[in-house]
């Protein structure tokens, strides 16, 4: 925490911004509302607010302190003129309870290292939301942590995968090809990219190709 402001600060943001930032630059859209899910401290959120001035970057998140946390980025970067308050939502509540602009205005979704750090049944929610509430063609960018043909792509992924499993069994690095399946044949999202990224990590860029009922 920065000072009594409850501003949060995770070491990995400084190191990973940048190279997110440089994939979201590529597919984002130029305006409408982007709703990141599960923001954590916010650094991520106002960096991306400040890259991007045309969209509406919607940071939420389950934990209260987070929130608190992603508040506070906003208003000591200047940002509450442009920055909605951080949401309070959670991923495997459904359906997504969301403000009737966001839903109205919302051109793409991000998460950002969550999937690993949570249960399936949380990425079956992201998937299912997402594929009701973006509309066709919208973007949904998944960050993180995967394997790759049912094996790690790199011993220190196998070591964090063993540490998360350890702190709780319902937690792991998923597996690339059931994110892609569940995606595909559940959700109706395909394939844009699968973009290397910095520390053994993947970006993930999926797209709505059909209307969901």
């Amino acid at each position: 925490m920065i000072g009594d402001d409850h501003r949060l600060v995770f070491p990995a943001t400084a190191r990973n911004r940048e190279p997110i930032a440089d994939v979201l630059a590529n597919w984002l859209p130029k305006s409408g509302t982007v709703l990141e899910i599960a923001s954590g401290s916010g650094e991520h959120a106002v960096a991306f607010q400040s890259r991007f001035p045309g969209i509406c970057w919607q940071a939420s998140d389950l934990e209260p302190e987070h929130r608190r946390s992603i508040d506070a980025w906003i208003a000591a970067s200047g940002l509450g003129g442009r920055m909605p308050s951080a949401l309070d939502l959670d991923v495997e509540k459904q359906p997504w309870e969301l403000p009737a602009p966001v839903i109205t205005d919302l051109a793409a979704l991000v998460c950002i290292n969550l999937l690993h750090i949570s249960p399936a049944n949380c990425t079956c929610a992201l998937l299912e939301q997402a594929g009701r509430l973006l509309p066709q063609g919208a973007p949904l960018i998944i960050y993180g942590p995967f394997k790759r043909d049912g094996g790690h792509i790199s011993e220190s992924n196998a070591t964090f995968d063993r540490s998360l499993k350890e702190r709780n069994p319902c937690w792991g690095v998923r597996d690339l090809e059931w994110l892609l399946e569940l995606a595909s044949e559940r959700n109706a999202f395909e394939l844009n990219a699968c973009i290397s990224m910095p520390a053994n990590n993947l970006a993930i860029v999926l797209s709505r190709n059909q209307s969901l009922p």
